[in-house]
């Protein structure tokens, strides 16, 4: 954590005003809850460096393996924040936020869980407060009921569904996908991966 300091967070609610400043421009920014090793922003980044990009995981261990990553790669357009999606509720209302990426998330199987999964309308009213008009949220997960809690809980919130597939990896829209680690252990068990994109009102 010492040696990749640089890329850490530590005080998220002082960075929200101060974007311009860390990153040097205007350029859109991304967010990806729960970035597990950090496979899945590293290769983002990579493809994307015009693209600003905040990676948030609450395991400080595995953390510590994505911003490894990501400094061995050279990467100057990726920041992390040590924590949950909760940590969003810090972030200025109506930034320049484009898009929020949520993968493979703990699906709460319980339903007395269901408001701690990351799709529920208590999580989308923080994500429309830091994301721009016509801002999305780009959603995956091997979990079929999760997914499909998922799409209503969009659908009820008016959200509009876009590229709905449930085999992603056999779809039209696999195509410029980046895999995470647990997608790419799941799709090789023969798991087909359940995927959308959910767009605010702009």
């Amino acid at each position: 954590m010492e040696a990749c300091k640089g890329l850490l967070i530590e005080d998220f609610y002082s960075f929200r005003n101060d974007l311009k400043q860390v990153y040097g421009d205007d350029a859109p920014l991304h967010i990806e809850i729960g970035c597990g090793k950090g496979k899945f922003i590293t290769e983002l980044a990579k493809t994307n460096p015009h693209i600003h990009y905040i990676a948030i995981e609450k395991n400080l261990d595995v953390l510590v393996l994505a911003m490894e990553k990501v400094q061995a790669a050279g990467l100057s357009n990726v920041r992390f924040v040590a924590g949950d999606a909760g940590v969003l509720s810090d972030f200025e209302t109506q930034s320049r936020c484009e898009m929020i990426y949520i993968n493979f998330c703990d699906p709460w199987k319980k339903s007395r869980q269901a408001k701690r999964r990351l799709t529920h309308a208590n999580f989308l009213d923080i994500y429309k407060k830091i994301l721009i008009p016509g801002g999305k949220v780009r959603f995956k997960t091997d979990n079929r009921p999760l997914f499909e809690f998922s799409l209503n809980s969009f659908s009820d919130y008016g959200l509009r569904l876009k590229n709905i597939t449930l085999d992603l990896h056999n779809s039209p829209w696999n195509d410029g996908n980046i895999r995470t680690e647990y997608e790419t252990l799941f799709s090789e068990k023969g798991q087909p991966i359940y995927s959308c994109e959910a767009i605010y009102p702009a």
